[in-house]
């Protein structure tokens, strides 16, 4: 489970990432991720946001996908930075992947994304 304190809540928050963040895309996921600075009485930590739309499939899919990513996302916290905002938007094929397929392409996303930001 994603404790509360790393969860995007705020619509504007998600708008923010999504259009000036960074963009990767996976077969399943689309990922979005943007540096902000922490505003007054925040709680320190990277927040996440999760997008699973009608097109992943219907109720029971599609909270199926946000429980798999949630989880999978969670065991990735430490390795972003505290002030990391990351948008997982949900792909339709997502709602037939396997938690390992998720996570692996989550982290295969993650790792592109941490390339591009750092050029060696």
């Amino acid at each position: 489970m994603l404790p509360a304190q790393y969860r995007m809540t705020r619509s504007a928050e998600f708008g923010h990432t999504v259009k000036r963040g960074t963009r990767v895309g996976q077969p399943d996921l689309v990922l979005h991720i943007n540096r902000a600075h922490p505003t007054a009485g925040e709680e320190p930590g990277p927040r996440v946001g999760l997008i699973v739309s009608k097109s992943v499939g219907n109720a029971v899919q599609r909270h199926r996908v946000s429980r798999r990513l949630r989880h999978c996302v969670a065991g990735l916290l430490t390795e972003l930075h505290p002030d990391d905002r990351l948008v997982i938007r949900a792909l339709p094929g997502s709602s037939d992947a396997a938690s390992a397929r998720l996570s692996e392409e989550l982290r295969s996303g993650l790792r592109r994304l941490s390339a591009r930001r750092n050029p060696a």
